[in-house]
């Protein structure tokens, strides 16, 4: 693996790994306040909160395996990047479909950008 691929993968997998964090620790926060003015029920923001904590999660796992990935295929240049392509995918996919969804809320680069950067350093090289 060639070292500014490695070096773009192991970046935008931090980015994932913080994204995931500040969804769970800063967004989740913002998004029960909004929950509690709107007058949401006790039950339903509970419930609600279990998910979104999942999601900071997930996300904070997706980068560690893209990590763990690149790191073996550092170690191992016949190591698979499979897992880091559907991961990219997945967050391309959903980055450009809130984004469209949402009128273009820019928020939503937060999704792309590292989608797109987890992409370009899985791209396959040029035998």
């Amino acid at each position: 693996m060639k070292g500014w691929r490695f070096a773009v993968g192991i970046t935008a997998s931090l980015l994932v790994i913080a994204n995931g964090v500040m969804h769970t620790l800063v967004g989740w926060k913002v998004m029960r306040a909004a929950l509690d003015a709107a007058g949401v029920g006790s039950d339903v923001v509970d419930n609600l909160g279990l998910g979104w904590t999942f999601g900071g999660v997930a996300m904070f796992a997706f980068g560690a395996i893209a990590i763990a990935s690149f790191l073996a295929r550092k170690r191992n240049p016949q190591a698979s990047l499979g897992a880091v392509a559907i991961i990219a995918l997945a967050y391309l996919l959903f980055g450009i479909g809130a984004f469209v969804a949402s009128r273009f809320n820019p928020f939503f680069l937060v999704f792309i950008v590292p989608g797109a950067l987890l992409g370009l350093a899985v791209w396959p090289e040029k035998a």
